[in-house]
């Protein structure tokens, strides 16, 4: 039995790749080609049309990387073809690779329409079926050159990534161009034998459908002439009926099938690539939409739907028209499949305003699950976001990449930290490109977690990034998969059908708690320093221009900028794109991201300058306007006031070398190295660092890791590290109120300024480096005399608790994660935090101390820089700044505080007089995230706030311009049927709200006032 077993098995294998799959184009002819170059970027369809094109046969070269050539493809069907199919097969010069990765066409008609978008698993445009006979073909392909950047060679530098540095020389060598006879029942015999064989490969050795299969397919081999496939093909699938039409048994697993086309919105490519590369996707699967009748196709990322509005109107009103008809879903509302990690409180909420939105505008549909399938780990805070604006519903496939420790459940509900709870799924399938292969559909049933209490799993099923999005073959496979003994069943379903009945099949699904972290892609937090820099300057600067405009909106009747403020936002959302704001992209996009940050500072600036200007008036009176939510130097949070410039304590010299800072409330000590050996808490009594160690201490790691260099950063980099203790000066700053500290490395420079401010205990830290390295990993240390065995991090609307312990595989694979703002380590009474205005990976260790005290040391390190070389070769080359912030004795809420406060730099100016805020609270519990007008032009003030110290509280909310009612409210600024709702008691809203709980209240303002605004 082996040995015939081995021979069917094997006769198949040839007969497919030699006899069966060429016979499914039986007949070809050439066609006549013809190329136009468009010099420089891509050009409007009619403008390329209009062009002349010279010939060009197969086997040419073409295509300079990131070119555009437009293919001329002119024919005619031969008259013995007539009742035939016919198609055109189109070879641009595609190789093995992956699809997504290469060269790519999008095939336009005589007349310009789009039609279909070509890659390596896709060459076929259907010209007639059947044909007539004589038919004339004319046909263009716009042929992106993109060069393959992830090669044969792997991770490798290249100088790919740029069209500065990526040459010119041909990367493509045009291929077949013909037209072709399709034979229909060959091709599908080739499915029927595919199917049958990859589900006899996956079933026991012993097992009699196996057997069964096995004589099935023998048989029908028997029966096919290979010399004649053509004709003895319908003769072969007879003998298949019977094993094709066994039923699955009931217990099957249920597969859903969502076509789907994973597309980066930038990584490998720029971003003006991916909206040709959706153009390409959208094309072609709308084609088969109309030609599949139970085919679904599910598309994510509102930013991409916006870009073939904008872009592709030819493209968008096939969209519009596919939507209508149902089995085109819009999915995952959100503006963009987004990190989760690093985008501050509100950009997450605005991902999903954004994102839902838009398809509520355009199609009025209302989205219920968030759709991030390649999303590297989610935060702990998301859950709350996810149910506050509208859906309850959550996928990913990503955490099954996890190195350690293997995710306990496929079908679960995630709590946050507010409590808030979604229904999530993983794909058993453990991909997002899922090509209904039978290894594929027997991963995912043995690989399911919940066997024995649910059966349901969902398989997104298209190549993505390109590559096309579902095939015609793929529909084959799982039409023939839908009810077949031995497998699981499978069914094309929308997101939300398949949601709606796992969770009625499962309604007491586990819970897992808390962040989930994904074991790889941990260097993300840090590669590409100047975007993350970017980012997190724009939320903080979108926060102000919001603030000021409102209020002076409401104060002065000052226009508020709704159109600016809505195209700013969106831009800043798009680059929170998971490929991009972690690092992980070309070099192009960078640059491209650094610009853009740069153009919306500037345009945001601008409007919270006009905005203060209006409220300050005219005047001599020096103000300082405080953007943060709490209190700054006797100004309330929101307003303008009167107040003195900070004053900054000057250094002393220090006994033995160096200086001592030293305001009455630090005492802070840093040796002729420029290290921090102490910082005394004056009233605590306390030492803030470990005893014989230093703090501000950089250390230099060798970070080599295994592959996927900027996404990774490897655990055994810990294994060699360098202390940068050598100080090129250490003297008082120019200024004469900090100490100045240089360093030289490497081919790197770092200048810092350590200074204290009169009244604060806060050691301030700034840090400038001129960075050269490469494949090194930059770190600055704070030892610290804690003894803690968990520390905080600041996430969305909250934080989030880690072990300081390696007590389990998955507290020690957990050694580097993201915090937002600051990090606080704490004894009961007494702790520490350290703040930052522009970073987010970190450590944080403990260790015993060296001299045999029975005391530990908890260690926070900030990471600062790296320098992987691919996909971007010059990763982070020149110079970066940094702010960071020691703060002894605090407190959960000075964490807060001070995270705000160094995020949020001072503006002062002159003008009339102190500016009232619109909204103040009386609890430093609850924090303030965003002070708005409505976005539907009612001009409603809307004030998002959460609570922030991790506990129960009440308080009460003014109004500072007479509000007339308020309304609770979801994201989207709609009313939620709370009970009890808030109410206005005069001026005062009084809330309770649970640990971190997020709350969006809408306050109304008389008629009158809205009024006068309008016409001021």
């Amino acid at each position: 039995m082996h040995d015939d077993r081995s021979l069917v098995e094997g006769r198949l294998r040839r007969v497919l790749d030699e006899r069966v799959r060429p016979a499914v184009h039986p007949e070809t002819v050439p066609l006549e080609v013809a190329v136009w170059h468009a010099p420089g970027e891509p050009v409007p369809v009619a403008e390329a049309l209009a062009a002349t094109p010279e010939p060009i046969a197969p086997g040419t070269a073409w295509g300079a990387p990131w070119g555009t050539s437009w293919f001329r493809v002119t024919g005619t069907v031969p008259t013995a073809w007539a009742g035939r199919s016919v198609e055109a097969l189109l070879d641009l010069g595609f190789d093995d690779s992956e699809p997504g990765f290469q060269c790519e066409g999008l095939v336009h008609g005589a007349d310009g329409a789009p039609l279909k978008g070509l890659n390596p698993l896709s060459q076929w445009v259907r010209v007639a079926a059947p044909a007539r006979g004589g038919e004339a073909v004319r046909l263009y392909v716009e042929a992106a050159s993109n060069p393959v950047v992830l090669g044969p060679r792997g991770f490798a530098p290249t100088p790919l990534g740029d069209p500065a540095t990526a040459g010119d020389a041909p990367q493509y060598r045009l291929g077949r161009m013909d037209l072709a006879v399709f034979d229909e029942t060959v091709w599908n015999l080739t499915l029927d034998l595919e199917v049958l064989g990859e589900l006899m490969a996956e079933l026991p050795v012993d097992a009699p459908r196996r057997w069964e299969i096995l004589r099935a397919v023998d048989t029908a081999l028997d029966a096919l002439d290979l010399q004649d496939v053509g004709g003895t093909a319908g003769r072969a699938r007879e003998r298949l009926t019977g094993v094709l039409s066994a039923p699955a048994v009931p217990s099957a697993h249920r597969v859903s099938a969502v076509g789907h086309a994973h597309i980066d919105s930038a990584w490998l490519w720029p971003l003006r690539e991916t909206v040709r590369k959706v153009a390409r996707t959208v094309t072609g699967m709308t084609a088969l939409l109309a030609d599949e009748p139970e085919f679904v196709f599910a598309m994510s990322q509102a930013q991409q739907w916006a870009w073939m509005r904008d872009h592709r109107p030819d493209v968008w009103a096939r969209m519009r028209e596919a939507v209508a008809g149902g089995r085109f879903v819009p999915t995952g509302g959100m503006w963009v499949e987004s990190d989760t990690n690093m985008p501050g409180s509100e950009a997450m909420a605005r991902q999903c305003v954004h994102g839902k939105r838009f398809f509520l505008d355009e199609f009025g549909i209302e989205n219920d699950e968030v759709w991030l399938p390649d999303t590297f780990g989610f935060a702990a805070g998301l859950p709350q976001i996810v149910r506050a604006a509208g859906c309850r519903y959550l996928l990913t496939q990503k955490m099954s990449w996890s190195r350690t420790n293997t995710f306990p459940h496929h079908t679960f509900l995630w709590e946050g930290i507010d409590g808030s709870r979604v229904f999530t799924h993983f794909p058993p399938v453990d991909t997002y490109t899922c090509s209904m292969r039978g290894a594929e559909i027997a991963h995912a049933v043995r690989t399911f977690r919940e066997k024995g209490v649910a059966r349901h799993s969902l398989a997104p099923t298209g190549w993505g990034d390109g590559g096309g999005g579902t095939t015609r073959e793929m529909i084959g496979r799982a039409a023939r998969l839908r009810d077949l003994e031995g497998s699981a069943t499978v069914t094309w379903r929308t997101p939300h059908d398949f949601f709606r009945t796992a969770e009625a099949e499962y309604p007491h699904p586990p819970v897992w708690a808390g962040e989930l972290y994904l074991e790889l892609h941990r260097a993300t937090l840090t590669s590409q320093a100047a975007t993350k820099r970017g980012n997190r300057h724009s939320e903080h600067l979108l926060r102000e221009a919001e603030l000021w405009a409102a209020t002076a909106a409401v104060r002065t009747g000052f226009p508020y900028p709704y159109e600016a403020l809505d195209r700013i936002w969106k831009t800043v959302l798009l680059h929170q794109f998971h490929d991009i704001l972690p690092g992980s992209s070309i070099a192009w996009v960078h640059r491209e991201a650094r610009a853009a940050y740069a153009r919306l500072a500037a345009e945001l600036g601008g409007i919270v300058d006009a905005a203060q200007r209006a409220l300050a008036g005219e005047g001599t009176t020096p103000l300082l306007f405080n953007a943060a939510p709490h209190p700054r130097d006797g100004v309330p949070a929101g307003a303008a006031g009167a107040a003195d410039p900070p004053r900054r304590t000057r250094p002393r010299p220090r006994p033995g070398g160096g200086h001592v800072l030293d305001n009455g409330l630090l005492r802070v000590e840093i040796d002729a190295r420029g290290l921090v050996v102490s910082v005394h808490d004056t009233a605590a009594g306390r030492e803030t660092i470990a005893p014989g160690q230093a703090a501000n201490l950089l250390q230099l790691h060798a970070d080599f890791p295994n592959m996927w260099d900027a996404w990774d950063v490897d655990a055994f980099y810990r294994n060699t590290v360098t202390d940068l203790t050598d100080a090129d000066e250490v003297a008082p700053g120019a200024d004469g109120s900090s100490v100045r500290v240089v360093r030289s490395f490497g081919a790197s420079r770092v200048t810092q300024l350590l200074s204290l401010t009169e009244g604060e205990r806060r050691l301030e830290v700034e840090t400038e480096v001129d960075w050269h390295e490469t494949e090194k990993f930059l770190k600055l240390a704070f030892p610290l005399d804690v003894r803690a065995e968990q520390y905080a991090s600041e996430t969305q609307f909250g934080h989030v608790h880690r072990p300081t312990h390696t007590n389990t595989s998955w507290d020690a694979a957990r050694f580097e994660a993201c915090n937002h703002r600051f990090v606080h380590v704490g004894e009961p009474g007494w702790g520490v935090a350290v703040v930052n205005d522009a970073t987010y990976g970190h450590d944080v260790t403990r260790s015993v101390r060296a001299d045999g005290d029975l005391g530990t040391t908890t260690t926070v390190r900030v990471s600062l820089l790296r320098a992987p070389r691919f996909p971007d070769p010059h990763t982070d080359q020149g110079v970066h700044r940094f702010r960071h912030a020691l703060v002894p004795g605090a407190e959960i809420g000075d964490a807060v505080r001070e995270g705000w406060r160094i995020n949020l730099p001072e503006r002062r100016r002159t003008g009339a007089g102190a500016v009232a805020p619109l909204i103040t609270v009386d609890r430093d519990a609850v924090v303030v995230t965003a002070v708005k007008l409505a976005d539907d032009g009612s001009g409603d003030v809307v004030v998002r706030f959460h609570e922030a110290h991790g506990g129960r509280v009440r308080a009460t909310l003014t109004s500072g311009f007479g509000a007339d009612g308020v309304q609770e409210t979801d994201l989207l600024e709609r009313p939620l049927p709370r009970t009890p709702a808030p109410r206005l008691d005069g001026d005062r809203i009084a809330v309770a709200l649970r640990p971190f709980q997020l709350m969006t209240l809408r306050l109304t303002r008389p008629a009158t006032a809205t009024a006068q605004e309008g016409t001021a």
